[in-house]
């Protein structure tokens, strides 16, 4: 499905092109640019980093963090068995692979989950959390992370961010081009035009792109919302949301590489809300409440 969509994409643009008369144009203007050559090099680019991240998520996760994995085989106390027997329960529900368990010191009361697939993730809770919540609301919040797992979310986060990347990095090249040659009628391989309109435009339609991803990102919270109530209950997944309503602070002290996989962000206002990467947790508890999951900003 995502490379269908992909195939898509790319012969809709390239008919764009060729009605606009884009190619032709620069042609006129003596640009010698091959225009599906440089959506392929876009492409390597924007997936690149797409990639890498996600495939070193669980490192980055267990460094940035500070998670201290809890070992199956060396239980420590109560705590770590119920959080160890909690997840396996639920992921064996999910039809995952048994992901890693972890507790990461902080006073937000927060949690998340990454990796590379749903057969190889972390699922992480913080102390905040555990001090915060009864065992009951703790068990929703790992449904939801458990949820996040099953539902391929980091991955589809990854191949998402990639899709707007090469966009970005193919039309703010364009856009260079276009400038130095067209309008300031550089003949001299790239000029000082490239360079600036390309830089101007990517800081741009990166900007447009990050509102792509986050709005997919706040969709994505409703669906593992809604997972978490299946797996944990529904009134223990809105007792949950609610707690950390009540609990959570007005700003998220998790790293931003991380924030996005969290169980809660901060509450931004105006413009920067479009930027969220999760929805108002008033909004996803009225979700809930009305058996919905398919509700976003």
């Amino acid at each position: 499905m995502f490379l269908a969509t992909n195939v898509a994409i790319l012969v809709v643009l390239s008919i764009v092109f060729n009605l606009l008369g884009l190619e032709g144009i620069l042609a006129e203007n003596q640009v010698d640019l091959n225009l599906q050559a440089l959506l392929v090099m876009s492409a390597v680019i924007g997936f690149a980093g797409s990639f890498i991240s996600l495939f070193i998520s669980k490192w980055m996760a267990k460094r940035s963090m500070g998670v201290q994995v809890i070992d199956p085989q060396q239980l420590r106390n109560d705590t770590e068995r119920w959080l160890v027997n909690t997840v396996q329960r639920q992921a064996q529900q999910a039809n995952i692979g048994m992901p890693e368990v972890g507790i990461f010191d902080s006073p937000d009361p927060n949690a998340f989950a990454t990796g590379a697939n749903k057969n190889n993730a972390l699922v992480a809770v913080s102390t905040g959390l555990m001090q915060a919540m009864s065992r009951e609301e703790v068990e929703a919040v790992l449904a939801h992370e458990v949820s996040h797992v099953a539902n391929g979310d980091m991955v589809t986060m990854a191949l998402i961010q990639g899709v707007v990347n090469t966009f970005v990095v193919f039309l703010s090249r364009l856009v260079g081009f276009f400038v130095d040659r067209v309008i300031l009628k550089n003949e001299r391989g790239l000029g000082i035009g490239y360079f600036i309109s390309s830089i101007i435009a990517q800081i741009v339609l990166g900007i447009l792109a990050s509102m792509i991803v986050m709005w997919f990102s706040r969709r994505r919270e409703f669906r593992a919302d809604n997972g978490g109530a299946s797996l944990a209950g529904r009134h223990q997944m809105i007792g949950a949301l609610k707690r950390l309503k009540a609990n959570a602070s007005d700003q998220s002290v998790m790293p931003e590489q991380m924030a996005a996989f969290g169980i809660h962000g901060s509450k931004p206002s105006g413009l920067r809300a479009l930027f969220m990467s999760h929805p108002p947790l008033e909004q996803r508890i009225a979700a809930l409440e009305m058996g919905s999951d398919s509700r976003g900003i």
